[in-house]
């Protein structure tokens, strides 16, 4: 099992990687080795995680989500395929553990007694100046 820093667990077997040539640094060895990795993990199918989880982690993940709910996350920026691979279960293990955390709900609170009377204030301060603004008139009829 592959920890998610005290989140939840994610089963091996639901974490599908694939090794490929990488786009990264590497120098000459970069087109020989493929040292980049393509992680998969079906977030949609995952019996390792709770419905509310699913969707937090597919609002978080944006498009790295496929219509599928599949999770797609490339990591490429290490020369060796093992740095690479620990960088994508440690991508990984970070989404899941946002995902995990529940939101605060918002709770509505009516603007104070004291708040509003400094809006009017306010309002009666910039009234006054603009007031002060507008030209003098004459009146000597």
């Amino acid at each position: 099992m592959n920890d998610v820093r005290g989140a939840a667990l994610i089963p091996e077997q639901e974490i599908h990687m694939e090794f490929v040539r990488s786009q990264g640094p590497g120098g000459q060895n970069v087109n020989k080795v493929s040292t980049a990795v393509h992680l998969r993990f079906d977030v949609e199918n995952s019996p390792s995680l709770t419905e509310h989880v699913k969707k937090r982690l597919i609002r978080i993940a944006g498009h790295r989500v496929d219509s599928k709910g599949i999770l797609h996350i490339q990591a490429f920026s290490f020369r060796t395929q093992h740095l690479n691979r620990e960088d994508a279960l440690n991508r990984l293990n970070d989404l899941v553990k946002q995902a995990s955390v529940v939101p605060k709900k918002r709770i509505r609170t009516a603007p104070t007694l004291a708040s509003k009377e400094r809006t009017l204030e306010a309002k009666r301060i910039a009234s006054r100046i603009k007031t002060l603004r507008k030209p003098v008139k004459d009146h000597d009829d």
